[in-house]
């Protein structure tokens, strides 16, 4: 399967997920009705996707507090003001005025499977055929770790916003200390590519890297503590940043797993020792969003929702006709956006079959089930590294695998990259709320 970078970066948000349909699209299942909790990249795609496809025929109900979804894709550059949050903020209009979705605002509160029941916080319940939950992530409670103060920035919006402004305050010669969960966490190169950005940043402003310093004193630093063994993703790309171009100022340690904060301080006690910064980012470690482990979705002390990768339907009989795609589904895929889009769409697809009374256990389906996921990680302030992967179908396993000759990434950063990276983030942002 050979890597072309430029025609897979660009095509891959706007795919089907391998599949191939066969539904008519003229779908008469008016009485068929899917709630959707979660109006990100997974939630958004999923209701998009279920209303185009059966030609409307489909009565689709978006639950989302918010008005509108900031992405965290791309969000890493409004620490470098290359982008704004207003940037990567998307309205629900498309959703409701091209495709006929019914947008709710409010939040749900549990799930009666029993009942096929949804209830929320200030609506009532509603009546669902079909739930989709697409609730994103939750993070485990950190001793003394005070978000107001020390930002995970991991949920874009507002906490983007803080982190930008404590690093535009830190001292040019200062210490940024972040910390990486243990995996699996969403977007797994994400934490990497914002150390190389905060370290370009002080770089370029102390004098060290490129011109224009504001005053040369001294080296500022970067210190990543991650959790985990090693770097989870693009393990070559970010080894070579964090020992090359940014060598003078990234310190990485590996097994660092945080113990407590102290965020007055601004300090990390972790299994490998105690950091102070002059800005102290934690991403504290992730599970599923808390409708999830509440209503049982989780199973007893699970992290994550177990779900049948044919349709991410859940496997639990207590919850027929629940579906959990994105962040909180227990698959092992990559936690992204883009693989959450791909997701949504075999997701779609396995409601309307089953809504036609069709099977999506067909032997073509099963043959063609691929979900796919890609990103750009920008490791300067003009220059950018990218990675691709494709999931398939495994019958033995009963799981998604990773196929064969499939993963690439693209060892080198350069500003091409860079460029092609805005492409398919604009690609997949149309797909999802577009």
């Amino acid at each position: 399967m050979p890597l072309k970078r430029r025609t897979i970066m660009l095509s891959l948000p706007a795919a089907v997920a391998g599949l191939s349909l066969g539904l008519p699209r003229g779908l008469a299942a008016s009485p068929h009705h899917v709630v959707v909790v979660g109006g990100g990249f997974a939630g958004s795609t999923v209701a998009k996707y279920l209303r185009m496809w059966s030609n409307g025929g489909i009565a689709v109900t978006l639950i989302e507090p918010r008005e509108q979804h900031v992405s965290c894709i791309m969000s890493n550059l409004v620490l470098n003001e290359q982008l704004s949050v207003e940037d990567l903020s998307f309205g629900y209009e498309a959703l409701t005025g091209k495709y006929g979705v019914n947008v709710v605002r409010d939040r749900a509160r549990s799930i009666d499977g029993a009942n096929q029941r949804l209830q929320l916080m200030n609506s009532g319940s509603l009546a669902y055929d079909s739930l989709v939950v697409a609730t994103g992530i939750s993070f485990d409670p950190v001793d003394g770790l005070d978000t107001r103060k020390t930002p995970h920035a991991w949920i874009a919006g507002p906490q983007t916003s803080l982190l930008r402004q404590q690093i535009r305050d830190m001292p040019d010669d200062g210490t940024f200390v972040m910390t990486i969960p243990q995996a699996p966490y969403r977007c797994p190169p994400g934490p990497y590519e914002r150390a190389c950005l905060v370290a370009d940043i002080l770089g370029r402003r102390s004098g060290i890297l490129g011109d224009g310093g504001r005053s040369g004193t001294g080296a500022p630093r970067v210190v990543v503590l991650d959790a985990n063994p090693r770097i989870q993703a693009e393990r070559e790309t970010f080894s070579r940043a964090f020992q090359g171009i940014y060598g003078d100022i990234v310190e990485y340690i590996a097994d660092a797993t945080v113990v407590a904060v102290d965020s007055d301080a601004r300090e990390v006690t972790t299994t490998r020792g105690t950091y102070r910064g002059d800005v102290l980012n934690v991403i504290p470690r992730h599970s599923a969003h808390g409708l999830l482990t509440t209503s049982g979705l989780t199973g007893a002390g699970g992290r994550w929702a177990s779900v049948d990768p044919v349709t991410y339907g859940s496997i639990l009989q207590d919850f027929p006709g629940v579906y959990v795609i994105g962040d909180a589904q227990g698959t092992g895929q990559p936690k992204s956006g883009h693989m959450a889009n791909s997701q949504a769409k075999i997701c779609a697809d396995a409601i309307l079959r089953s809504a036609a009374g069709l099977s999506p256990y067909t032997e073509e389906r099963l043959n063609n089930l691929t979900t796919n996921s890609a990103c750009f990680s920008p490791i300067t302030r003009s220059e950018a590294s990218w990675l691709t992967a494709v999931f398939r179908y495994d019958r033995a396993a009963g799981a998604m695998t990773l196929a064969p000759g499939s993963l690439g990434e693209a060892h080198r950063w350069n500003s091409e990259n860079y460029r092609d990276m805005f492409d398919w983030s604009r690609n997949l942002f149309a797909d999802t709320f577009g």
